[in-house]
C-alpha cells in the first residue's frame, strides 16, 4: 500500500517535469524572438534616422531656392 501513494506522487513529479521543461523551451523561443524583434526595431531605427537626415537636406535646399527666388523677384522689381 505503502508503494502506490509514492508512485501517484512520483508521477505527479514526472508531469510537472515535463511541464518545466516544455516551459522552458517556450522561454527560449520567446527569447529568441524578443531578440530578433529588438534587432529589427534597431535596424528601423536607423533607416528613419537616415530618412531624417535626406529630409532636412531637402528642408535645405527648399530654403536656398526661397532665398534665390524671393532675390530675383526683389531683383525684378528694383
Amino acid at each position: 500500500m505503502s508503494e502506490q501513494p509514492d508512485n501517484i506522487f512520483l508521477v505527479f513529479l514526472r508531469r510537472l517535469d515535463q511541464k518545466m521543461d516544455r516551459l522552458m523551451d517556450e522561454m527560449s523561443d520567446l527569447k529568441l524572438r524578443v531578440s530578433s524583434v529588438e534587432a529589427e526595431l534597431g535596424r528601423m531605427r536607423i533607416d528613419i534616422a537616415g530618412v531624417h537626415s535626406r529630409l532636412d537636406r531637402v528642408e535645405h535646399r527648399l530654403d536656398l531656392l526661397e532665398r534665390r527666388q524671393d532675390s530675383f523677384e526683389a531683383f525684378q522689381r528694383g
